[in-house]
C-alpha cells in the first residue's frame, strides 16, 4: 500500500466521478472518498485545493448551473475569495471529480486524466 492517500472528491450523481473513482479501483487504489455534498469543503479548505491544482478558481466552477447564473457568477469583478466562498455556500459549484494523490492535483474531466496521478 502506498503511503501517501489518494483523496476523489465525489459526486455519485456525476458520471465523471463515477468514472473516475472506478478506474481508481480497478488499479486496486481505494481512495479517502470525500462526498463534498455530504461534507461540505469550507472557503479555507476550498482555497488550499485549488491552490494545489494550480488553476484559476473559475476552471473549478460549473457555470453552466442554474446558481451560477442565478448569482452573476460570470461578473468579472468577483474575487477568486468571494467566488470561493460562493462554492462553498453552494456545493454544487465544484466541478468534479478531482484528485489528489502524491503526484499531485486535479480536475479529472474526462476521468482518463486521473491515470496521469498514478
Amino acid at each position: 500500500m502506498s503511503p501517501t492517500t489518494t483523496t476523489i472528491y465525489h459526486n455519485a450523481r456525476c458520471s465523471n466521478s463515477r468514472g473516475a473513482l472506478a478506474l481508481l479501483q480497478e488499479r486496486g487504489i481505494t481512495p479517502q472518498v470525500v462526498d463534498y455534498f455530504q461534507q461540505p469543503l469550507d472557503a479555507q479548505q476550498l482555497a488550499q485545493l485549488i491552490a494545489q491544482l494550480g488553476v484559476p478558481v473559475r476552471d473549478v466552477m460549473r457555470s453552466k448551473e442554474a446558481i451560477y447564473q442565478e448569482l452573476g457568477l460570470d461578473d468579472p469583478t468577483w474575487s477568486d475569495a468571494q467566488l470561493i466562498d460562493h462554492i462553498a455556500a453552494h456545493p454544487i459549484l465544484l466541478n468534479r471529480p478531482i484528485v489528489v494523490t502524491g503526484k499531485g492535483a486535479r480536475l479529472c474531466r474526462p476521468p482518463e486524466l486521473v491515470l496521469e496521478l498514478l
